[in-house]
């Protein structure tokens, strides 16, 4: 009996038009298999080894966008696909293609939310670019439905697949006793902000790349944040772009394991920096301490009149097969990976959705993130408006069982979300 998966793409922007469309064409070519030992699943190899991908339909919000994604995908694998477009392509999409097995929604930051319920209430698992969302109340609806009716809902959240991460994690934290306290950088070339992405004004720094690193701790060392305190500038995009959004936001966090993690992000980094984005962070522990750069993998080098420039070869790579054509191969396209074996043994071998759970990254950790990032929203607008006024930065965030509580000595204290964490 043929085994198929069809799968929907919403978006095709930086991330969907590059690591979602040259994934699913791998997978369309070759199948799973070849994939799985990257993450420690290479004895599912032969089980799924049969199961065939099939990219269907594409759904973009301009019709120019969706032709260039289609070209782009015949040019990997020869195939047509159909497309949707508009402000809510993936209705028509599911209309016409209700056997779809997998929407991956790689829609801006602010728009996750619509197409992952909608294919949800259709019974189509999902696949969604980071952040999961940036409100509570949205990440709660997802993750009950999803339970509910038992399909899976992935995060891309491939920091965790960065092998160097996996060293850290898998081995060195294990022997450095507790996690006193750490940091973390990403910081974003000043194109994203405006030239590459037409919503920065909707979404900030941390709620775009900071997310990544919150997940990488939360996940790892199984913890709960228990406050925050966030900050954020807004200079060069409001005074050259004209551009009403955040040069860079801060967000410190403290978790119930006595961990004091700093987060730092931008996306005004010049163009003139040698890597496509700068990424680092550092770890103290009571028995040591761990430096991770992961912007500069030790690959660096200078072309005439171009500058020196560094290559970050683990997160994608081109593999070039015997007959020209090319792979891709990476942490990036890893975490992927990882949800979408999890619709394969859900679809086929029924297994239930709670001993899926470990295997890939999924919205109940991704759910603290969103707590992060609500309550890093309320808390940066209200000291950058303070700080405006002289009045200091004095606004923190407190989270637990009574959900999300905002601690401001100029005004009440207020609950902005009320379940617990």
């Amino acid at each position: 009996m043929e085994r198929k998966i069809k799968i929907g793409l919403v978006g095709v922007g930086m991330f969907g038009g590059d690591v979602h469309l040259r994934t699913y064409a791998d997978l369309q070519r070759a199948g799973i298999a070849p994939w799985l030992g990257r993450i420690g699943f290479d004895d599912f190899a032969p089980q799924f080894a049969d199961v065939e991908f099939e990219l269907v339909a594409l759904g973009t919000r301009t019709e120019s966008s969706a032709l260039g994604a289609k070209s782009s995908y015949r040019e990997l694998t020869g195939g047509e696909i159909q497309h949707f477009y508009g402000q809510t392509p993936w209705v028509e999409m599911i209309q016409r293609h209700p056997d779809l097995d997998l929407l991956a929604v790689a829609t801006p930051d602010h728009l996750h939310f619509e197409p992952t319920i909608h294919a949800l209430q259709n019974g189509i698992h999902a696949v969604l670019e980071k952040p999961m969302t940036l409100q509570m109340c949205q990440a709660d609806q997802i993750i009950e439905l999803a339970n509910s009716a038992q399909l899976v809902v992935g995060l891309d959240m491939h920091k965790r697949y960065d092998p160097d991460h996996f060293k850290i994690f898998h081995d060195l934290v294990e022997k450095m006793g507790d996690p006193i306290y750490g940091r973390a950088v990403l910081e974003e070339p000043l194109e994203v902000a405006t030239n590459t992405f037409k919503w920065v004004t909707e979404s900030d720094p941390f709620s775009y790349v900071g997310v990544h690193w919150t997940d990488l701790f939360i996940h790892y060392l199984r913890t709960k944040p228990v406050s925050l305190f966030a900050l954020g500038q807004k200079m060069k995009l409001s005074r050259q772009y004209g551009i009403d959004a955040y040069d860079a936001v801060q967000v410190s966090v403290v978790f119930d394991n006595g961990m004091h993690i700093q987060f730092v992000n931008n996306w005004i980094t010049p163009a003139d920096f040698e890597g496509p984005v700068n990424q680092e962070s550092e770890l103290l522990m009571t028995d040591g301490k761990i430096e991770s750069d992961s912007q500069y993998r030790g690959l660096r080098y200078t072309l005439e009149g171009g500058g020196s420039r560094t290559s970050n070869t683990h997160f994608t790579r081109d593999v070039r097969r015997p007959d020209g054509s090319q792979t891709y191969v990476g942490y990036g396209k890893d975490s992927l990976v990882a949800c979408i074996l999890a619709i394969l043994r859900r679809k086929f071998n029924q297994t239930p959705l709670e001993d899926l759970r470990s295997t890939f990254p999924t919205p109940e950790e991704g759910r603290l993130s969103v707590v992060l990032i609500e309550a890093a929203q309320t808390v940066r607008d209200a000291n950058f408006d303070y700080l405006e006024r002289g009045l200091g930065t004095p606004v923190t965030a407190k989270f637990g069982q009574d959900g999300i509580t905002i601690l401001d000595p100029y005004a009440e204290n207020r609950q902005i979300y009320t379940r617990p964490i």
